[in-house]
Order: C-alpha cells, then sequence, then structure tokens
C-alpha cells in the first residue's frame, strides 16, 4: 500500500486503522510551505491514499526518518497529547563537525531555551531570557577515520522546532550539510544534513500497547 503523488510512492513502514508509520526522505516537506512550488509533501502524497491521515509531529524538510500520522481526529488529539506530553521516545543520529567529546557518564544535556529569530525567520536562536526551555540529551557513537567529524545519537526531551540544529550550533558542533545553522565549510562536508530520525516509542493510541519504530541511518 503506497502513497503516491507526482509519481512517486512511498511505502508506510507499519499501517493499522489509527496510525501510519512513515520513513521521510530528506529533502521532502512534510506539510505544504507557501507557494504552488512548495505543495508536494510526505502528508500530501500520504493523504492521496489514506484521505483520514493527520499530521501529528513534524521533521525538518532537510531532516530524514521516522514519522507517525494519525487516522482520524481522536487518534490525532490522542497522539498529540502524548507528544505534548514527552511520552514519546524520540532518538536521532547526527554526524557533527570536529571531535565531540564524550561527556562524564553515558548521555550530556544541552539545556538552553530556545526562540524564533523573528528578523531571520525561519531561524531560531538561543535567547535565556526569552526562550522556551528546551533540552536535549547526546551521546558519543564514534568518530570519523580522519577525527574531524563525530557520529552521536540524541534524544529531545522537549520538541522545539531546529532544537537540535540550534543546540549543537550551540555547543560549537554544528551538524555536517547544514545549510541553516552552520558555516560554509561544515555545509560543503555533506550533501545533505546529516540528521536522521531513527528511532520512534509510543504507546498506541487504541490499545496502550508499546509501539517501537527504527530506521536505518542512510549516512
Amino acid at each position: 500500500m503506497a502513497a503516491v503523488v507526482s509519481g512517486q510512492a512511498i511505502e508506510p513502514l507499519y499501517v493499522d486503522d489509527t496510525l501510519l508509520i512513515f520513513d521521510k526522505p530528506g529533502g521532502l516537506l512534510a506539510v505544504p510551505g507557501r507557494g504552488a512550488d512548495k505543495q508536494d509533501c510526505l502528508s500530501a502524497r500520504v493523504q492521496a491514499r489514506y484521505p483520514d491521515a493527520l499530521i501529528v509531529h513534524r521533521l525538518d524538510m532537510a531532516t530524514s526518518g521516522l514519522m507517525v500520522m494519525a487516522r482520524g481526529a481522536a487518534a490525532q488529539r490522542a497522539l498529540s497529547q502524548a507528544f505534548a506530553a514527552r511520552t514519546v521516545n524520540k532518538r536521532y543520529i547526527a554526524v557533527v563537525a570536529g571531535r565531540l567529546e564524550a561527556p562524564p557518564g553515558e548521555w550530556g544535556v544541552i539545556d538552553l531555551p530556545i526562540i524564533v529569530d523573528w528578523p531571520n525567520r525561519p531561524l531560531r536562536i538561543v535567547d535565556h531570557q526569552h526562550g522556551k526551555p528546551s533540552l536535549t540529551r547526546w551521546r558519543v557513537l564514534g568518530y570519523e577515520a580522519d577525527g574531524a567529524a563525530t557520529r552521536i545519537e540524541l534524544e529531545p526531551v522537549t520538541g522545539r522546532s531546529h532544537q537540535l540544529r540550534v543546540h549543537l550550533r550551540a555547543l560549537g558542533y554544528p551538524i555536517l550539510g547544514d545549510a541553516l545553522y552552520a558555516p560554509p565549510e561544515v555545509q560543503a562536508k555533506a550533501g545533505r544534513l546529516l540528521l536522521h530520525s531513527a528511532a520512534l516509542g509510543f504507546a498506541h493510541p487504541l490499545t496502550g500497547e508499546a509501539m517501537r519504530f527504527t530506521s536505518g541511518v542512510p549516512f
């Protein structure tokens, strides 16, 4: 069963009467943007095949990986509440510039408030006075052979727009290929943003069953 728009099919990783799981390609919008050239997106492709599919959360256009969509308003409310209550477990993989040393203990924490950079929308910035609380856990998975980049696992405890990208830049280790937040030399190190939603876990909104999905990292 595939969602098809503009000749391209995206197969669901999981489907039932309550929810759908998809693996969004990098470079595809999650929802429509402004303008006729920004209408092709994951939600439109899915809704062409599943008209009752509704958005619950989003990934940045440049980010690849797992997204859940609800089937119907009741499932959307339940899943949205789970995201708001932070009972959804999300794990991302990224490759950042530089050698990021492993923190004491297995996981480190970035606790920096984020706000929209209004003169430069859609960019976000760290703002200790006006920003919304934003928390990211991270750990080192390994280093590139030349030691010039670090592969890390990320757990966004909060779900602010661009949170992982802003937090890693603030830490001094921007994500490779990040056209919004990395300097030109770091952007040029990869042909895409090296950020992938690799795991998603939550309770099924109808049955309460523990659900967990994983996606292979494409970089």
